[in-house]
């Protein structure tokens, strides 16, 4: 059906955007701080977009799309970048109001160091595959700002959220990639799948979702100091 990722950003965004005014988390207060962030993350994860495009990382399927592009990149997975980033923060805001506890920002850091190791070791080792590679490198890079240069306490919080919102990645990234509505190249990634999502998708969200929580953090930070 060509109306198939079209309805898929429309279903991850409508439950999340009606929940927002809920009285207690009462999310819709922080879509001022939310915006800009969103549109500074979407740009930078859509130049990427493009040029996985061209490249030939990923390529989407015209039987499940409605056929609007721009620069070579459907309508569907422009909307991709604000509908689950969207969501995601959502999950991360019930989070810290329902959830008192929290990671602690010693581990989180530990860990944080884990992911840069870890990071820094697959795209050594995958250093032809462009999307391990820019994976792995951007998710590297963005944890050494957030961790030694800017020394976000808000680590632990975010790993909680991420763990969360691994429920809905599956049932999206589940349906886009058995359908498939994005087909992979497996020559410019690892070739390791989870069901039929390939390995980087989970940390590619990771950095999508860090980005986008940073700006949050930060913007929200700039407007109570």
């Amino acid at each position: 059906m060509k109306y198939t990722y079209l309805l898929i950003n429309f279903l991850t965004i409508v439950f999340p955007i009606a929940l927002s005014f809920d009285k207690r988390v009462a999310f819709y207060k922080s879509w001022k701080y939310l915006w800009q962030g969103l549109l500074i993350t979407g740009l930078v994860f859509l130049f990427w977009d493009v040029l996985f495009t061209i490249y030939g990382v990923w390529s989407f399927n015209p039987n499940y799309i409605v056929g609007i592009k721009f620069f070579g990149l459907p309508l569907e997975e422009i909307l991709f970048f604000l509908t689950v980033p969207f969501s995601c923060i959502f999950i991360y805001a019930c989070l810290n109001y329902y959830v008192k506890w929290q990671i602690s920002n010693a581990f989180a850091r530990q860990l944080s160091n884990v992911m840069i190791g870890l990071s820094v070791a697959l795209l050594a080792v995958n250093y032809t595959r462009l999307y391990t590679v820019v994976t792995f490198g951007l998710l590297a890079i963005l944890l050494l700002i957030l961790v030694y240069v800017v020394k976000a306490e808000w680590l632990g919080r975010f790993y909680l959220a991420f763990l969360v919102s691994l429920l809905p990645f599956y049932i999206v990234n589940g349906i886009l990639t058995s359908l498939p509505v994005v087909l992979y190249n497996n020559a410019q990634n690892m070739g390791v799948r989870v069901y039929t999502i390939p390995f980087e998708d989970h940390f590619y969200s990771m950095a999508l979702l860090m980005m986008n929580v940073a700006f949050l953090e930060y913007f929200r930070k700039r407007k109570t100091a």
